[in-house]
């Protein structure tokens, strides 16, 4: 059975964390994210201005309206503890849909991406995206480390800006 996508409830909840879709009154938070070299430096384009993370939170917030589905911001339940960024994307390349998440190098080893990982693989799949991908630099073993341990296997591989990028990939 497929879910609309629309229809879909677009808070999720762990046993650990709250995904939030993007709001407005999150943008402090983004901001000091994605500028941060530890974190957005991995990913695609690199590290954000202000100006643009302002922008991206707009884009984000379109996303969800048009597509049900798109980026959350992850929480600490309890703490309330903002701790990074996970989401479903269109790849700009044209490889699909994408799994991506950018939580704070503190949240290392504890199990937090691979718990939203898990949760936004999930939310896709029941919404009726049939093949989700994520894609990784082959120096990044944490990030390599959760796909796998959430179900993604490796399917290909491409070279970005120097870097061996490798692609998983998850079908239902």
């Amino acid at each position: 059975m497929t879910t609309n996508l629309h229809s879909a409830p677009r808070t999720l909840r762990t046993a650990r964390l709250s995904l939030l879709p993007p709001a407005p009154e999150q943008l402090p938070d983004l901001i000091r994210l994605k500028a941060d070299e530890r974190v957005f430096g991995y990913m695609l384009h690199g590290t954000r201005s202000a100006e643009r993370t302002k922008e991206e939170l707009e884009d984000d917030i379109e996303f969800w309206l048009v597509r049900g589905y798109g980026t959350w911001s992850v929480f600490e339940q309890g703490s309330g503890e903002f701790l990074g960024i996970c989401g479903l994307m269109e790849r700009p390349d044209g490889r699909g849909v994408a799994l991506r998440f950018a939580l704070w190098p503190e949240c290392r080893g504890k199990g937090y991406a691979r718990e939203a990982a898990a949760a936004g693989l999930a939310f896709g799949h029941r919404a009726g995206l049939k093949r989700i991908i994520a894609v990784a630099r082959e120096s990044n073993l944490s990030s390599r480390g959760v796909l796998t341990d959430i179900g993604m296997r490796e399917c290909g591989e491409f070279q970005h800006q120097g870097h061996r990028m490798l692609v998983f990939e998850s079908l239902r």
